[in-house]
């Protein structure tokens, strides 16, 4: 490199986006709040790998879906030649685990997972080529009563959230030789309309129909509207299902409305699918779908086991929280130490340990310079990390084993500052913090 050129600046790849610091609290507000939900109807969480075998996605997904076909990052490992790919979904992922431990074998399991997806997709409001997804899978379970409690859970997340004008989506798409049926007469019917298509309905006609019914193209829409409806094809079985998720959900007030052109282009759902939308994300305005996937099970070679699951995008609630007013950002430290001098530092770190050993989060000041920064800079950082307190140790406190404790968010500022032995600033400060604040989350007893 000649000398006077600088360094290339690298950049995250496209699409694949950094959590600052500034966010990670109202990243970890949902975390947080999703699996608190989560465990209070009895999920457990499954960690899976972000690598997994190619043939996984396309037996799971279809060969002939977008994702397969345009949108996953796949490559052959060089090591020994094997075809993988970074998970685009969770679904697959989780039922492989399922299978191949035989988690059960003991039972019905309802499992839940975090983490990032990856689909090569173009970058758009909420959408990402890496994006962090929540799940949760029950597996097992072959009545609509767990179809419904899944559907409640994700009310109770709303809510918990403090999210609100999130609407529910429902329909049935039946078992395989109902949808057969329909699809049969869903070509004959859009090849009897061949004029009005567009090029991507064209293309899915005879291998993906009923995505055709999910088109955003407004020149399509009456055509599609007068489509043949799978509801009408469902016989009696599929029919006391989806009226079965429904008498719950009227039973606990939760409004939904029927939406017959709400399918799946995934092969492996059947009967409910659900889908929570919001009007303020744009045209992409799904933020939590789900559905039942009896057959996924039997197509990875496992016996007949029914399942329903769902996923949410965390971008896109991240949005929303942020849209319902974002809540203010955590404190950085419970207390901020400052000090001066070689002695005072190595009895600050003394200190500070003894702090954190008493579950309060301290923050050390540690000097930009190896002059070290004055009292005054030291307390401008102190003001600015949100510390409750600022223990303060300069060569007079060394020397009298004291150190000189100030209230940074007392209604007189300045009035409060106390010398406290050495010995006894632990104490002083949990009951502080502590004694004022009962719900002080850092506390640990």
């Amino acid at each position: 490199m000649p000398e006077n050129k600088k360094p290339e600046k690298i950049y995250a790849v496209k699409g694949m986006n950094d959590i600052l610091p500034a966010d990670a609290p109202l990243w970890e507000l949902f975390e947080n709040t999703a699996q608190s939900v989560l465990q209070s109807y009895g999920f457990q969480q499954i960690r899976t790998p972000l690598v997994e075998e190619t043939k996984l996605f396309a037996r799971a997904i279809g060969a002939v879906t977008d994702i397969v076909e345009k949108e996953m990052y796949s490559f052959t490992d060089a090591m020994n030649g094997d075809q993988l790919t970074l998970r685009p979904e969770g679904t697959a992922g989780v039922v492989r685990a399922v299978l191949e431990h035989n988690l059960v074998y003991d039972g019905p399991k309802r499992l839940w997972y975090k983490g990032q997806m990856f689909r090569h997709e173009r970058p758009q409001r909420g959408r990402y080529r890496q994006f962090y997804q929540f799940g949760a899978e029950a597996v097992g379970f072959k009545g609509p009563d767990i179809d419904a409690e899944m559907i409640l859970l994700c009310r109770r997340l709303w809510d918990d959230l403090g999210l609100e004008n999130i609407r529910l989506e429902l329909n049935s798409i039946g078992d395989a030789a109902e949808r057969g049926r329909h699809r049969t007469d869903l070509i004959a019917y859009f090849e009897a309309h061949d004029d009005v298509l567009d090029a991507e309905a064209k293309r899915r006609l005879h291998t993906n129909p009923l995505r055709i019914l999910d088109t955003k193209n407004p020149f399509m829409q009456d055509l599609v509207n007068r489509a043949p409806k799978l509801l009408d094809y469902l016989e009696a079985e599929s029919l006391e299902h989806f009226e079965g998720v429904q008498k719950v959900l009227r039973h606990n007030n939760i409004p939904y409305t029927i939406n017959p052109r709400l399918v799946r282009g995934i092969d492996y759902y059947n009967r409910t699918v659900f889908e929570w939308i919001s009007d303020e994300l744009g045209a992409q305005g799904t933020v939590c779908a789900g559905g039942r996937y009896d057959p996924l099970i039997e197509m990875f070679g496992g016996k007949p086991t029914p399942a329903v699951g769902f996923a949410m995008g965390i971008e896109r609630l991240i949005e929303l929280m942020k849209a319902a007013g974002e809540p203010d950002a955590p404190n950085q430290c419970d207390v901020y130490l400052v000090h001066q001098g070689e002695a005072a530092q190595l009895q600050a770190f003394v200190l500070a340990e003894r702090i954190r050993d008493a579950g309060l989060d301290v923050v050390l000041h540690c000097s930009a310079s190896s002059a070290g920064a004055s009292f005054k800079t030291q307390m401008k950082k102190a003001d600015g990390s949100g510390a409750a307190f600022a223990v303060i140790l300069g060569e007079d406190e060394v020397r009298e084993h004291v150190a000189t404790v100030k209230a940074l968010r007392s209604p007189e500022p300045g009035q409060q500052q106390n010398t406290v032995p050495f010995d006894a600033v632990v104490d002083y400060l949990v009951d502080q913090i502590v004694g004022a604040d009962h719900d002080h989350v850092h506390y640990h007893h």
